[in-house]
């Protein structure tokens, strides 16, 4: 379920106070796969474990944010660093 405009216009990264955009299907494909490894962690540590449906990406490109339901997980703690991930 695509977030609707009007939230995501407002929302922005709690960490860097920048914007959020929808990661790409390629963005989103090079997440999951990364996920699927094994090696992908939280910025609390903890391992990453399930693929994302959706996500937010900062517009600096430095933290993912997953949308459970339509609702973005919007928590500094459960958030992927973007440095992890080849080719993003």
């Amino acid at each position: 379920m695509p977030i609707d405009q009007k939230l995501l216009d407002i929302l922005c990264c709690p960490v860097t106070k920048q914007p959020v955009f929808p990661l790409t299907e390629t963005d989103l494909a090079l997440v999951n796969d990364a996920i699927a490894t094994g090696k992908i962690n939280h910025a609390d540590e903890s391992p990453v474990e399930t693929p994302l449906t959706e996500g937010l990406i900062t517009r600096n490109r430095q933290h993912i944010y997953r949308i459970d339901d339509g609702i973005p997980v919007m928590l500094e703690d459960e958030s992927i660093p973007v440095d992890q991930i080849q080719g993003l």
